[in-house]
């Protein structure tokens, strides 16, 4: 009667579960510590257990346990509590990304990644985790007989960095994004304003272009992001992210030889558009449209346009297509393999996403054909394949990006495993 087979309707929650029930002295753990961590984190005392079983936040308080048990404290020599906790902060690590880069896209609708993922490393990096562990006073909870400020950064960031994913982890799994948000910049107190947050000068190109109307003129804070839902009758899953990757001016390429000769293609070779039952038939033709755009942008390469238009490549929806590609990959190995530890899928993760293989699966499709690049550099990539690969690689994340804000995560399931058959087996290198 394990854990882990016990809940039909949140298999990814329950594949989270310890392998086995918790004993007396994970109890004990319980009853002394669990309170102190609820109330920084700023949850009901209550026992999560009185919840009714419908609710995947019944579970909370075990895997809270789990996400403070790192692996060099006095209970994670129990393979269930050494199981659990590295399983937690496998997931954890690509939530805390795919929530800071939606934050940020939207925020700066009109910064390219470069920038952007120097303020991501400045919120999450591995060195910046004691500070805000401190900030939220569980520096106790994780050190309970050191003094974190005095031990060496080798004994503290490891430590501290596999706490924090696994945290993060869990309170994905029991309460969803909204609450990864108000952790993250509420009880954490992270501020994406702060001076040693800024990504360092450097010389940006002009941007001409128009963003979409919500961002005009005003930054979203981290409230807007986190209590924001589609009006009914949006055309995307996720309309604000699709509006912040793909920009207005986009709609100036319809109708050209590639929209003509090409996306038919592309379009096929994905299985779009999908069967949406829409109330009115000008949404559906709108999506479709716009979603013809968002595939071409997701093919014309940096070389292309960049230079008169920073946004008009596919930088940014392949930064979303990353991290969204990474988290169902980890959703769906957590649950294909229910007893192996966090490392190992960690390891199997990277292999199966490592990028020599990710822009493979496109080329196998016959797609990379159809990438728009600048005169000079097709003639530069036409003969040599270390400086085409990258390109492929970038077209294929920037799909998944593309599909998760106009289909949202089921589709991305549905391209990575269905279309591109993420997971056959690659032949050994002999």
């Amino acid at each position: 009667n394990s854990p882990q087979l016990s809940l039909k309707s949140f298999p990814l929650l329950s594949s989270c579960l310890p392998p086995s029930n918790l004993n007396s002295s994970d109890r004990t753990w319980i009853d002394e510590y669990l309170l102190e961590a609820k109330q920084a984190l700023g949850y009901s005392l209550e026992p999560s257990s009185t919840l009714s079983d419908e609710n995947p936040a019944k579970h909370f308080d075990t895997l809270l346990y789990l996400a403070f048990q790192h692996p060099s404290c006095d209970r994670a020599r129990a393979r269930h509590v050494k199981n659990g906790h590295s399983r937690l902060w496998f997931l954890g690590q690509y939530v805390i990304e795919l929530a800071v880069t939606e934050f940020f896209l939207q925020r700066y609708p009109r910064e390219p990644p470069g920038p952007m993922r120097e303020r991501v490393f400045a919120l999450i990096g591995k060195r910046f985790l004691p500070r805000w562990i401190k900030a939220a006073n569980l520096q106790n909870l994780v050190f309970p007989y050191d003094d974190i400020d005095k031990l060496l950064r080798k004994d503290r960031e490891p430590v501290v960095k596999s706490v924090f994913w696994a945290l993060f982890g869990a309170i994905y799994l029991c309460y969803g994004m909204p609450e990864v948000y108000r952790v993250l910049f509420e009880v954490f107190g992270m501020d994406p304003d702060a001076d040693d947050c800024q990504p360092r000068a450097r010389r940006q190109l002009e941007d001409v272009d128009y963003v979409s109307v919500e961002f005009e003129g005003k930054k979203l804070g981290w409230q807007d992001i986190a209590t924001y839902k589609p009006p009914e009758d949006a055309l995307f899953a996720h309309p604000r992210l699709f509006r912040a990757c793909v920009p207005p001016g986009m709609h100036r390429f319809r109708g050209n030889i590639w929209d003509f000769d090409s996306k038919p293609k592309v379009m096929q070779a994905l299985g779009y558009p999908l069967q949406m039952n829409d109330r009115i038939q000008e949404i559906t033709e709108a999506r479709n449209i716009e979603l013809g755009l968002g595939l071409q942008l997701c093919f014309l390469h940096p070389s292309k346009h960049k230079f008169e238009h920073p946004r008009f490549c596919f930088e940014r929806l392949e930064y979303v297509g990353q991290k969204i590609q990474d988290i169902a990959m980890a959703e769906r190995l957590l649950m294909k393999h229910l007893d192996a530890p966090g490392k190992w899928l960690q390891e199997k993760h990277r292999r199966l996403l490592m990028n020599k293989f990710c822009g493979r699966y496109l080329r196998e499709k016959r797609l990379h054909n159809f990438i728009i690049y600048s005169e000079e550099v097709h003639d530069r990539y036409e003969h040599n394949r270390r400086l085409r690969n990258p390109a492929t690689t970038a077209v294929q994340q920037a799909i998944h990006g593309l599909a998760y804000t106009v289909y949202g995560k089921p589709d991305v399931r549905r391209l990575m495993f269905e279309v591109f058959d993420f997971e056959q087996i690659q032949p050994k290198a002999v």
